[in-house]
């Protein structure tokens, strides 16, 4: 992409950085609600859409691993190419915003059509695919443009609008249904009505919100171009690539090692409740297998109105979160989130009412705030500034890493272990929340 001679009177990205006012932190955060509703409607819905086109309980987790797999290759990837990106109108970060948001909101157009269980297989590699393209350069620009002071409140305006996308989209089915009477069942091997308008409209939020923070929104050129220019020449060709990214790999910070851990189990834990929710609380509270009947049906729109739950907790402990923060520090503060949602899903075993199954997602709403803001803004801290976007990239391992273990075992555990019963895979997803909590006393916070 073109370069540009850089003005010396405008702030770069790895100099001094003005603090930003909570406008532009909002402009800069926006296009968070448009991801989050794509990811939304994939976490809640595609469990169903798999098993509406035939796929075994068994089977689901194999064909969720294209998920985590995406994430694995696309998100280093974009984040090291955006590092090297400056363009004079686009900027670094935002020509991925578009790209990943234009692909994005055509995936989520297609995938609920999906005919045959290959298709929707195929189309969740390519949903996740474009989501990730989009979403990883956010992360690295909340490193690009907030100073270290401000970046706990830019990720948490981050988690904020995560929270609030995922409560409009998860609850989409259920509002369509029980609001204005569309249908929530079809024939067999065909998604329902209320599941394809969910996702049209989770197309359009996609892209309008992201476009919203590309137009708001303006970059900080490197500091240096000529150096710029140099580093960019020295890893130029597929080969030095390659082995540019290797490197930044062995080399990765402590604190990134550290918090790595955390996030194994963390997201165990979470892929777990995503994968299992819909099958575990059909046949746990509503008393069916049977996609086909009402009941599970039903119990596939309660999930959506438990997953807005939690996503709205989320929302709105986006805010208090950095303020417990600074009274008990931020390990400590992710620390005390994580154990509370692990102990709401290890609860979820034990209640029969729908209604009670709100409770326990009060607590993993907690957990999830934590999670998108906390992690991140320590991160920041110890990363460099020409490799934001790489690191950020990188990190993404140990988010996948564990949703690839996830997908490839806990079948074997649901089968074997707990007689398909799928609601013990989130009693299994608690407890891994609960040993993320406390490894947090393993992290140095450098910014502490």
């Amino acid at each position: 992409m073109a370069l540009v001679t850089i003005d010396p009177n405008v702030p770069s990205s790895s100099g001094n950085k003005k603090k930003l006012s909570l406008l532009q932190i909002f402009n800069m955060s926006f296009g968070f609600l448009g991801i989050q509703f794509g990811f939304a409607l994939q976490n809640a819905n595609v469990s169903r859409i798999f098993q509406t086109l035939g796929a075994e309980i068994e089977e689901i987790p194999i064909l969720w691993i294209a998920a985590p797999l995406t994430g694995l290759l696309v998100q280093p990837i974009i984040g090291y190419l955006s590092d090297r990106t400056w363009h004079s109108t686009w900027g670094r970060r935002r020509p991925f915003f578009f790209l990943g948001a234009v692909l994005s909101s055509i995936a989520l157009f297609l995938m609920p059509n999906s005919t045959a269980l290959w298709m929707a297989a195929i189309m969740l590699w390519v949903l996740d695919a474009s989501i990730n393209i989009s979403m990883e350069p956010f992360r690295a620009f909340v490193g690009d443009k907030l100073a270290s002071n401000q970046r706990t409140t830019g990720f948490a305006m981050q988690t904020f609008f995560i929270g609030i996308g995922a409560v409009v989209a998860s609850l989409l089915p259920y509002f369509f249904t029980n609001v204005l009477g569309i249908s929530n069942t079809a024939e067999d091997g065909v998604i329902p009505d209320s599941v394809k308008y969910s996702f049209y409209i989770g197309g359009v939020v996609f892209f309008l919100a992201v476009l919203w923070t590309i137009v708001s929104t303006k970059e900080l050129p490197p500091e240096d171009l000529k150096s710029f220019e140099e580093e960019k020449e020295q890893t130029k060709g597929f080969t030095k690539g390659i082995i540019a990214i290797g490197k930044g790999i062995v080399t990765m910070p402590k604190t990134m090692l550290q918090l790595a851990i955390v996030q194994f189990f963390t997201w165990l834990a979470f892929f777990s409740m995503w994968i299992y929710t819909t099958s575990g609380v059909a046949q746990n509270a509503f008393g069916s297998t049977d996609t086909t009947t009402k009941a599970y049906q039903d119990a596939g729109d309660w999930v959506g109105v438990m997953f807005m739950v939690y996503n709205g907790v989320s929302a709105i402990a986006a805010f208090m979160l950095p303020f417990l923060a600074k009274k008990i520090g931020r390990r400590c503060t992710h620390m005390v989130a994580l154990i509370i949602g692990g102990v709401g899903l290890i609860s979820m075993l034990y209640i029969k009412d729908k209604n009670m199954l709100l409770l326990p997602m009060v607590g993993v709403g907690l957990a999830w705030a934590s999670t998108l803001t906390m992690p991140y803004a320590i991160l920041a801290g110890a990363l460099p500034a020409n490799k934001m976007g790489f690191y950020m990239g990188v990190f993404n391992f140990f988010v996948v890493i564990p949703q690839i273990l996830a997908a490839a075992i806990l079948g074997f555990f649901v089968r074997i272990l707990f007689n398909s019963e799928s609601i013990y895979a989130l009693v299994v997803g608690g407890v891994s929340m609960v040993i993320a909590g406390f490894l947090n006393l393993l992290v140095k916070d450098a910014d502490e």
